[in-house]
């Protein structure tokens, strides 16, 4: 029984190994930018302020004035594209209009590859005027979000290395848990803390970094790496979707908002949706708009209520011609498959537990980021210890100088 269990332990040892070499590098970019991402909003706004905050001087101008201003100095509101309008409640805030389009000619490897632009518009809300404009496509957060979902790679490349680099590291969180299980009470207290003293070596501090932040991160950080599983892998997605409707499978019904291309106001649409989105949602703290590629299309907003917490979002439809209210989607109206990817997202942040909940997803990303590092330096040392081991030599006792070899006897 003992053999089967050594030899049962050695190929688990193995196993966490090469799967630890194999997906170690993916594993700690993902924790770099998991860390990152999880106080992208804070991080904004401090080294941002010069082009996120204005000085409130008077009353701000309607936005349907500042989206005609910008459209008329860019030509790129006029085409066929994706459009954004991101609108702060709080005052001295700027508004960011984007302009987004990618073409799907051509073969990609890069994400960067199929974007024709990405381009973000800070403006004035109180004088119109730009106060910056950029291209977005290798903006520092913009390339964060693109590596932690990605690689930076086109998404059919990317993705499913995150999304299986991801499950494996699943396997290495048990395997792992397996290998660290202590033999007895005494093997126990040195796998749950550190004891150090002036004389530890470094290999020693690295191997209790390794194996005492994998015990104490692990459970949460199989959390994390199990909703990031429901992000990137879709078979993983669709079987907890089937759990979460019991166990059937629910096609959504979107429903197919459209504008009347021939009615037309005398007030603009953006400035009828604006004063809506202030009147009823005036606590929330962002206004998303997004403007339809078609001229048949809706006008879609989501309201935030609390950065990356899309539990309390609430989605609305506007006409763009208009501005009349086409439909309201609340949390009371998400199905069970809605609500577990909201729930699913906002645990993969933290953001499920506020800042407290945020703080601990920024350190475990930081924790799992060092796993592979720690592990990897583990087993570079053995490897090495192993190729400067000298070959054993068979040690033979020298018979004493005064002791003659005796001579056989012959007999006649």
């Amino acid at each position: 029984m003992q053999i089967t269990l050594n030899f049962l332990k050695k190929i688990i040892e193995k196993l966490h190994l090469w799967l630890g070499l194999a997906s170690g590098l993916v594993v700690f970019v993902l924790g770099i930018t998991g860390s990152i991402y999880t106080f992208e909003e804070e991080l904004k706004s401090h080294f941002y302020k010069d082009k996120l905050k204005v000085e409130e001087e008077g009353i701000p101008l309607p936005l349907g004035t500042c989206y005609e201003t910008i459209k008329g100095l860019n030509s790129v509101f006029d085409e066929m594209n994706e459009k954004f309008i991101k609108i702060s409640t709080a005052k001295d805030y700027s508004i960011l209009f984007t302009a987004y389009k990618e073409h799907e000619t051509g073969s990609h490897f890069w994400l960067s590859d199929h974007i024709d632009y990405y381009l973000d518009f800070y403006v004035d809300p109180y004088s119109g005027k730009i106060i910056k404009a950029e291209d977005r496509t290798f903006e520092f957060f913009h390339v964060v979000i693109a590596l932690h979902y990605c690689l930076f790679l086109d998404l059919s490349i990317g993705k499913p290395i995150v999304g299986w680099a991801t499950l494996i590291f699943v396997i290495l969180l048990i395997t792992g848990i397996v290998l660290w299980w202590p033999k007895n009470k005494k093997a126990l207290k040195v796998n749950t803390w550190f004891r150090w003293k002036s004389t530890t070596k470094w290999k020693r501090k690295n191997y209790d970094l390794h194996n005492i932040v994998g015990f104490y991160s692990m459970f949460f950080a199989l959390i994390i790496a199990l909703t990031g599983m429901m992000i990137a892998l879709s078979w993983f997605s669709k079987s907890v979707s089937w759990l979460a409707n019991g166990g059937e499978t629910i096609e959504k019904e979107w429903v197919n908002y459209t504008s009347n291309n021939g009615d037309h106001i005398a007030a603009h649409p953006l400035d009828i949706i604006h004063k809506y989105l202030i009147d009823y949602h005036s606590d929330a703290k962002w206004y998303l708009i997004t403007l339809p590629q078609d001229s048949s299309g809706s006008v879609y907003t989501r309201v935030v209520y609390e950065y990356n917490e899309r539990r309390k979002d609430v989605n609305i439809n506007f006409d763009l011609y208009t501005g009349e209210l086409l439909g309201i989607e609340e949390w009371k109206d998400k199905n069970n498959e809605d609500k577990v990817w909201a729930y699913n997202l906002d645990i993969h942040t933290g953001a499920i537990g506020g800042l407290v909940g945020k703080t601990i997803a920024f350190f475990l990303s930081l924790f799992s980021a060092s796993l592979p590092v720690t592990g990897f330096y583990i087993w570079w040392g053995r490897r090495k210890k192993k190729k400067a081991k000298p070959p054993r030599k068979i040690a033979t006792r020298p018979k004493p100088a005064h002791v003659r070899p005796r001579i056989p006897s012959s007999s006649n």
